[in-house]
């Protein structure tokens, strides 16, 4: 196998699917380089996805030389272009644009780093225990390898990876947490922060599952087991019973629990949806539309 045998250390931190084929995002920087060689190593079909955002003029150079890296490691190639346009929120639209275009079990080459940049964004934005856990395995296989192992792996395998100048723009919060928090973190620590972020989410991840599992066993119609459950259960239950594509704002969620303890008939939530209380029952209804306004709340 000649200079794959020293990848096989990087390989077996990883956690690839067992049953192709495998999909996997590549911009072509060092992480997902590193993600589609080692996907080659599993012996499954293993297809490289390419999105050209058409934000930089050398994009389709960048897709050519994906195209190249593929063909290298016996790896299907697609590329897909899309046409965003510089402007509020890039990031994100950046992102949600390329998820839409690649498959729903994509993978992709996030790193222990990127796990930690995420918990801060994370905590940033507000997010309590389940924020703190990170991002999942599922569609992460290389997550316990870091940065620097992706940049090792390119060099072993003679591979120049893409350098994508956006990874520099201060303007996306993720950089600014790359590049200005995390080195201050280290330095005020005096040691390098990343285990001890990766090792608080993976503890939150625990602490989670049993939360949800303990939540299950509510009845969450039920406005009396509702009311008188632990406060961070109550929550749990009553966050899956109203998660739709993303979870509800806490003070959706308060306002159900003050309609399961009696203090209110009934509220809106977010997604043009309502919590009505009816004989200690709790009911969750869409709120319809008609002649262009919302009935009101009774």
């Amino acid at each position: 196998m000649g200079k794959y045998d020293s990848l096989h250390h990087f390989f077996d931190q990883c956690t690839f699917p067992s049953n192709g084929p495998i999909h996997c995002a590549v911009s072509g920087g060092a992480d997902s380089s590193a993600l589609l060689i080692l996907a080659s190593m599993t012996g499954e079909e293993v297809i490289a996805h390419h999105v050209d955002h058409g934000l930089r003029p050398n994009s389709s150079i960048e897709s050519d030389r994906v195209a190249r890296l593929a063909n290298q490691v016996g790896a299907k190639f697609r590329s897909v272009a899309l046409s965003l346009e510089e402007g509020p929120n890039l990031e994100a639209r950046a992102r949600s644009a390329r998820f839409d275009a690649l498959p729903d079990d994509v993978l992709t080459g996030h790193t222990a780093d990127d796990q930690a940049e995420t918990i801060i964004l994370h905590l940033l934005r507000g997010g309590g225990p389940d924020a703190l856990a990170g991002m999942g395995h599922e569609q992460h296989p290389i997550i316990k390898l870091r940065r620097a192992d992706t940049e090792s792996i390119c060099q072993i395998c003679e591979w120049t990876p893409v350098e994508d100048p956006s990874n520099e723009d201060p303007r996306f919060r993720r950089n600014r947490v790359r590049h200005e928090v995390l080195p201050l973190l280290n330095e005020v620590a005096e040691r390098d922060v990343v285990p001890l972020l990766i090792r608080a989410g993976e503890i939150a991840d625990k602490d989670a599952d049993l939360l949800d599992r303990l939540a299950q066993e509510i009845d969450v119609t039920d406005a009396a087991a509702l009311a008188s459950a632990p406060i961070a259960l109550a929550r749990r239950s009553i966050r899956a019973w109203l998660r739709g594509e993303h979870p509800p704002d806490l003070a959706s969620v308060e306002r159900v629990l003050q309609v399961a303890r009696g203090e209110a008939l009934g509220t809106e939530i977010t997604g043009g949806r309502s919590v009505r209380r009816t004989n200690g029952k709790l009911r969750l209804e869409t709120l319809l539309q008609e002649h262009g306004e919302l009935p009101e709340s009774g």
